[in-house]
């Protein structure tokens, strides 16, 4: 194949794949990132030996072919950490190509994490890795360069060593020369609000693994609050702008008949189940026959998932459903929502709206399966008394996140809360909400608060005990952003 070809080859070219650069083969052996018909990244073999290839296709392969080698040049010429860059090349009007090192059985700082992340805010494991790559953000800075998109994935650990990889998104002030506290600010903005907001606390002790590394400037915590906060923002409502169109992460198809959307890395497990989900519903293990809605666990690929089909009773209620978003819809944004800011739940796999001439009606979601008991029969035992002090934590945590998000459950009786990993974890979102100011955030909190009380005798230890721990519909920072 011809490198301007893989401009229309699509977001998955069949492998093992053979170009020609500059009278060389080069191939292709495993993709990595595809954006398709601009940038694809691939492990690939080339004059014996394995190498990562960056392939630039399209109306800006020059662009971004130039910004790539720019950065790795910055970072090589200031002695930073980056894999070395073996040839590059372009043809006008085709694309072009860059040719690394291929760093064998690199762990990303990402990976890592996401083995820890459901740890307790700032366990050791935790520490270790986010200082880890504190130290060499630091570094960054010390030099006058900054990655604009800053992510633990872009810092690769091999044998002790860590690198800096994506040389794309590497910008440069002075090099050489630290950068001032403005965008050092700005992008341990962008870093931090990238984790859970439980570290928030621990920003300070976070922070002496940067300082210890690069102190050249004060960095004030109120300051940099407000960054990560600014980006917060920014980022989830990219995230949930996402959910409805078709990209790297979700495969989106619309049609007078149907809305299909689902995680992109789970269509070739789901596909056969979306094409029929009443046949996956009737052959698996009923969870729940309801007239509103009917749920069953199914096996697919050895994994058990839960599917949830939202009914339709009769004709006026599809006159009343068919004009707005469906239930499986909202609970599809708000289970990413909610896994977003940290707030666990199942995640959403796929959701499906059959439609007729564009108008809604039935619709299905499907969910990861998750295991354990609900709260009510893992705190039966504590009905007198004694509640673990690590349980009464999770709880207090998971109504602090309720109000530092502006969301509310709308429905938290004891079946709708699951005790697993230390933590409990939210089902059946058709309710929630996020709350755009303070004076509906509150009344719906004090609602939450109330109903999840009542899953208790209010003359029990328990209760009381809940009572006087849980947040109060008050503590709502009316300050926050």
């Amino acid at each position: 194949m011809r490198l301007a070809e893989l401009r229309h080859a699509g977001r998955s070219p069949a492998l093992p794949l053979t170009l020609s650069l500059d009278g060389e083969s080069l191939e292709l052996t495993q993709w990595l990132r595809v954006l398709p018909g601009q940038r694809y990244v691939a492990r690939a073999r080339w004059q014996g030996r394995t190498v990562l290839a960056k392939l630039f296709v399209g109306n800006k392969a020059e662009r971004h072919l130039g910004r790539e080698r720019d950065g790795v040049q910055w970072l090589s010429q200031q002695g930073l950490p980056t894999p070395e860059l073996l040839a590059s090349g372009a043809v006008s009007g085709k694309g072009g190509w860059l040719l690394f090192v291929y760093l064998e059985d690199a762990l990303s700082l990402g990976e890592a994490w996401r083995a820890v992340e459901r740890q307790a805010p700032l366990s050791d494991a935790q520490q270790a890795i986010l200082g880890e790559a504190l130290q060499s953000i630091a570094a960054l800075h010390a030099r006058g360069l900054w990655q604009s998109d800053l992510h633990l994935d872009n810092l690769l650990k091999q044998d002790g060593q860590l690198w800096l990889i994506d040389g794309g998104g590497i910008q440069a002030s002075v090099p050489g020369e630290p950068l001032d506290r403005a965008r050092v600010l700005e992008n341990l903005g962008v870093f931090f609000a990238q984790l859970p907001a439980t570290l928030e606390p621990h920003l300070e002790e976070l922070l002496v693994h940067y300082l210890l590394a690069n102190g050249t400037h004060a960095l004030p915590l109120e300051s940099l609050l407000k960054e990560i906060a600014r980006v917060r923002r920014w980022r989830l409502k990219d995230f949930l702008g996402k959910l409805g169109r078709d990209c790297t992460l979700f495969s989106v198809q619309r049609s007078a008949s149907e809305l299909r959307a689902v995680c992109r890395d789970e269509v070739p497990a789901l596909s056969a189940l979306l094409d029929d989900p009443d046949a996956a519903i009737a052959n698996g293990r009923s969870l729940k026959q309801g007239g509103s809605a009917t749920v069953a666990l199914v096996e697919r690929e050895g994994r058990l998932l839960v599917i949830k089909r939202y009914n339709l009773k009769s004709v006026g209620h599809w006159l009343r459903r068919c004009w707005r978003p469906t239930r499986a819809w909202h609970s599809w944004m708000e289970g990413h929502r909610l896994n977003f800011v940290g707030i666990a739940t199942p995640r959403p796999l796929a959701m499906l709206e059959h439609r007729r001439l564009g108008l809604r009606g039935r619709s299905y979601l499907v969910t990861e399966y998750l295991g354990g008991q609900d709260i009510i029969e893992v705190f039966e035992p504590y009905l007198d008394g004694g509640l673990p002090e690590h349980m009464l934590q999770a709880v207090c945590a998971l109504f602090a996140s309720f109000i530092r998000e502006r969301i509310s459950h709308g429905d938290l009786k004891g079946t709708n809360m699951l005790w697993r990993d230390g933590q409990l974890w939210l089902i059946d979102l058709d309710a929630v909400r996020q709350h755009p100011d303070l004076n509906s955030t509150s009344p719906a909190f004090a609602k939450d608060r109330a109903r999840f009380l009542r899953n208790w005798p209010a003359e029990s230890n328990l209760h009381r005990l809940l009572d006087e721990r849980l947040p109060k519909a008050n503590s709502v920072d009316p300050a926050r952003p």
